[in-house]
């Protein structure tokens, strides 16, 4: 049927995880590589660990699979020279590069005609007044590199600007009134397959419920997809990817690409017969894509931190479905699991 039996996948935490069943559905087994505590490796077939810089580990690694994709953006570049070598690398390494930097990623944007937020580089603090004074304020300052759930960044209001510690990205703040995000998929064949877009709510920067359908016009989601496409063919994409945009006056603006898996997607699991990790799996490996349609209203909520007390209750409550991550003690901001539920 198809060439592709063992998928490797960097990282071990619970994009992982659910990766590793979704491709277990498939008759196809799934190799963690993971430097640290790795809650994919409980339900994967194989578990390493060891860090990005242990030649030997990796090579062995990239020897016992047919692909290798990645649960999150941030793996060392030597590491995956190392295994590009030896194995193709899912999605390719261009994404990879323009998602690790927000500075790439929203001159990759604006060169392919989409907008985003007003945004100045900031090498060093020394360049920071005249970032400012070219994007005002307020504005908000994000490190290029390594942010995510609402960490290293800055707000930057009427008072002194701190500085994030790392070469920066100023970015205008942006009057939206709703950010939704598409999960999209691109096959190696060039196949497209879109999911609904959802509504997001973050709290302290991080995501807290995802809700489909979205509630904007349709002219609106349509026009979401099809920047999510765009992006997506721009970059000659394999696999899942998620497109954070805000909704504006001005219409859509892009605020972020995940190229992977992504937590807004989670929904898909109880609101389509082939949901994001599937869609992700069928992509790598070959297989053809699902169509994506939802056949279902569904509400995601994170678990994050205490929320894990709720559970025994959540586990009775008719038309929600529970996912557990397997992790350690849970603690502020954290995130521990979530649920979808049904709601039409």
């Amino acid at each position: 049927m198809n060439d592709v039996q063992t998928i490797g996948i960097l990282g071990g935490g619970q994009l992982g995880r659910m990766l590793s069943v979704a491709a277990s559905r498939l008759g196809l087994r799934c190799h963690i590589f993971e430097p640290g505590a790795a809650p994919a490796g409980d339900v994967a077939w194989r578990l390493t660990t060891a860090p990005y810089e242990d030649v030997d580990a990796l090579r062995a690694f990239a020897e016992s699979v047919d692909v290798i994709t990645y649960e999150f953006e941030n793996v060392p570049t030597s590491a995956l020279d190392l295994l590009e070598s030896i194995r193709p690398i899912r999605p390719n390494r261009r994404a990879l590069a323009v998602s690790q930097d927000r500075l790439a990623e929203k001159t990759f944007l604006n060169d392919i005609g989409l907008a985003t937020a007003p945004f100045a580089d900031v090498p060093s603090e020394s360049d920071l007044d005249a970032a400012i004074a070219a994007i005002g304020r307020p504005s908000i300052l994000k490190t290029r590199r390594m942010g995510y759930d609402g960490k290293g960044q800055v707000r930057i209001g009427d008072g002194p600007a701190e500085w994030t510690g790392a070469p920066s990205v100023l970015e205008g703040f942006v009057d939206f009134s709703a950010e939704i995000s598409v999960i999209i998929a691109r096959g190696a064949d060039g196949q497209v397959a879109a999911f609904d877009p959802g509504l997001n709510v973050h709290r302290d920067g991080i995501l807290r419920t995802t809700t489909v359908p979205c509630g904007l016009p349709s002219k609106t989601t349509t026009d979401a997809v099809l920047i999510a496409a765009r992006i997506a063919n721009a970059l000659d994409y394999i696999g899942v990817m998620g497109v954070e945009l805000f909704f504006t006056p001005q219409g859509l603006i892009v605020n972020e690409i995940a190229p992977r898996v992504h937590n807004s997607g989670h929904w898909t699991q109880a609101g389509c017969a082939v949901d994001q990790f599937e869609q992700h799996i069928r992509a790598v490996a070959g297989l053809p894509l699902g169509d994506g349609k939802r056949y279902a209203a569904v509400a995601m909520e994170n678990l994050i931190g205490d929320d894990l007390d709720r559970v025994p209750d959540l586990l009775r409550t008719p038309n929600v479905q529970v996912h557990l991550y397997g992790k350690g003690t849970p603690r502020p901001g954290r995130k521990m699991g979530h649920v979808n539920r049904i709601t039409g």
